[in-house]
């Protein structure tokens, strides 16, 4: 069934590693807005194809596409936090249905998560959140810098480019960017020193 022109899909595929074209469901839900998969493609390529042991959490999971496509790709624990009961829910059924078990859902606020998750030297962020949520944006960087290692990643996804003065307020600087329609999608790491 194809969707209208501006809805979301109803679904989208993993598009590497062991689950490669596995469906994951999409819930007609406001503001969920699942990372586009010429995107999720850029990010892996940016990422590498293998993260193997890596360690990441997907803070605003929505449908998981980024943090099951991580631990698709060898990531040794995938944390995916969603506050949304009903998309909860979903995201477990898809870890029981794929046999995820470097998977684990976490209902509950995303940025009280990331928070709690600082000195933890996790080795990726994804941070997706609601474009309409735009007070949730800086929290959301400044927690992430503080919850990965010297080598980590943050990934964010806004609706707007960040600049590098305002990344490096929060302890990050801008690694690689892109821009995909009304998505601006951007790779950092943490500031040096």
């Amino acid at each position: 069934m194809k969707h209208q022109a501006g809805s979301p899909p109803q679904e989208v595929r993993i598009l590497g590693g062991q689950w490669k074209r596995s469906k994951l469901p999409v819930a007609d839900r406001p503001g969920l807005r699942p990372t586009p998969s010429r995107v999720r493609e850029t990010l892996f390529n940016w990422l590498g194809q293998d993260l193997t042991g890596w360690r990441v959490i997907d803070a605003f999971a929505g449908t998981g596409a980024l943090g099951f496509e991580a631990a698709s790709r060898g990531a040794h624990e995938a944390l995916l936090l969603e506050q949304d009961p009903a998309l909860a829910a979903q995201l477990q059924a898809v870890r029981t249905r794929l046999k995820a078990e470097t998977v684990r859902v976490q209902r509950g606020d995303g940025l009280a998560a990331l928070r709690a998750a600082a000195g933890q030297g996790w080795n990726a962020v994804f941070l997706d959140p609601p474009f309409d949520a735009t007070a949730l944006f800086e929290p959301a960087l400044r927690a992430a810098a503080a919850a990965i290692g010297p080598e980590g990643f943050v990934y964010l996804e806004a609706p707007r480019p960040w600049s590098e003065a305002e990344l490096a307020a929060l302890g990050l600087a801008l690694h690689r960017h892109g821009r995909a329609g009304a998505v601006a999608f951007h790779l950092l790491r943490p500031l040096a020193g």
